[in-house]
C-alpha cells in the first residue's frame, strides 16, 4: 500500500503512531563518549535513550568522530526493532563488532583492476 493509496482516516492513524528519535548531543564521560537521544512519541510523551562509544576506538581510528552520532542511533533503531514495545533498558554501549560493521558497510569498495589501471597511466 502507497501513501497515496492511503484512506484520509487511515493516514491519519498512520501519522500519529510516528515516533521521532532526535540527537540531542554528546558528552565526554572518562573512558566513553555518551552519546544522548530523546524517543518523542506521538501523544507527547517523551524519553531519553544513551549510547556510549570507547574513546580508545576513536583513538584507534576504528570510528570516525563525525559518525559516532549515525552509529548510536543505527545501534538504538536495532533495540528499537527487536522490541514489541520500548526496549527495557536505556543505556546500551556500541561494541566493537557493530564499529567494524558498519566501517567496512562505509568504507568504498576499490573496482578490481583499479591500482592495475593507475600504474599503467603513470609510465
Amino acid at each position: 500500500m502507497t501513501l497515496a493509496t492511503v484512506a484520509v482516516s487511515e493516514w491519519r492513524i498512520f501519522v500519529s503512531d510516528v515516533v521521532v528519535l532526535q540527537y540531542v548531543g554528546f558528552e565526554n564521560k572518562g573512558a566513553v563518549r555518551e552519546y544522548t537521544f530523546t524517543l518523542r512519541g506521538s501523544g507527547g510523551a517523551s524519553s531519553e535513550y544513551f549510547v556510549t562509544i570507547a574513546n580508545d576506538a576513536f583513538v584507534a581510528h576504528r570510528v570516525r568522530y563525525q559518525d559516532a552520532p549515525e552509529i548510536c542511533s543505527l545501534r538504538l533503531h536495532r533495540e528499537f526493532a527487536s522490541q514489541t514495545d520500548h526496549p527495557p533498558s536505556t543505556r546500551f554501549c556500541v561494541t566493537d563488532t557493530e564499529l567494524a560493521d558498519y566501517k567496512a558497510a562505509h568504507t568504498p569498495k576499490t573496482k578490481p583492476g583499479a591500482s592495475a589501471q593507475r600504474e599503467d597511466n603513470e609510465f
